[in-house]
């Protein structure tokens, strides 16, 4: 299925979730907030939220800086 990640086109296998989109990003298990087509999903949804054809996901992560 074709999904755009933080605005680049994406290939995942059907059935994919939320929690799938975000493992192809980054491998951070902290400071990641996703919203899928414009839509906050809370961190303990990520591995039941389908993704379907044509979704976009925004994956952001926390950057620490000084």
């Amino acid at each position: 299925m074709n999904v755009t990640i933080n605005g680049n086109p994406c290939r995942l296998p059907e059935g994919a979730t939320v929690a799938h989109a975000v493992e192809v990003l980054t491998s951070a298990v902290a400071g990641v907030a996703v919203a899928l087509n414009d839509e906050v999903v809370r961190r303990g949804a990520w591995g039941s939220t389908p993704l379907g054809e044509n979704d976009r996901v925004e994956v952001l992560t926390a950057v620490q800086g000084g």
